[in-house]
């Protein structure tokens, strides 16, 4: 009997201190946080905040076969994004061109954020950021697509 008892309460220990540990190894893991740019499949949502800078065919995404690399755009002024890429507000596309690195639309953008300006040359099809106006429009071979272009300044 006494063997049994000693048993029983070195297992009860033993199962206790696995738990104890496992739960301190559980609280002390923080959420991973993404780094600056990572690599996701079609078919996965895009945080807010961030671009798609490329796209390109992948087995590793079963269902859609394909991949985007997204960037994160805080502390960035200026990059080239997908066509197809969420735009943030206060950026805007300040050109436009045919690109393989954009499977799906074959087009990416420059992509500038405006925070620091005050007037900025953007393409037709970039959106305009609240509180800018339009001051004039021309012709212009860095808006492949429509090759029209906008001055916008801060109103």
């Amino acid at each position: 009997m006494k063997t049994l008892r000693t048993r029983t309460s070195h297992v009860l220990t033993v199962v206790l201190m696995l738990l104890g540990v496992t739960t301190a190894a559980t609280a002390q893991a923080a959420p991973q946080r993404l780094a600056a740019s990572t690599t996701i499949c079609s078919n996965s949502p895009i945080p807010a905040g961030w671009v798609v800078t490329s796209s390109y065919s992948s087995w590793g995404c079963p269902g859609t076969g394909v991949s985007y690399t997204i960037t994160d755009t805080a502390g960035q002024t200026n990059l080239t994004i997908c066509s197809f890429s969420p735009k943030p507000a206060g950026w805007v596309v300040t050109s436009s061109y045919s690109s393989s690195n954009c499977a799906g639309s074959g087009v990416a953008y420059g992509f500038h954020n405006v925070a620091n300006d005050t007037n900025v040359g953007v393409c037709s099809m970039s959106p305009i950021p609240a509180g800018w106006v339009v001051t004039s429009s021309y012709s212009s071979s860095n808006c492949y697509g429509s090759g029209v272009a906008y001055s916008i300044r801060k109103a």
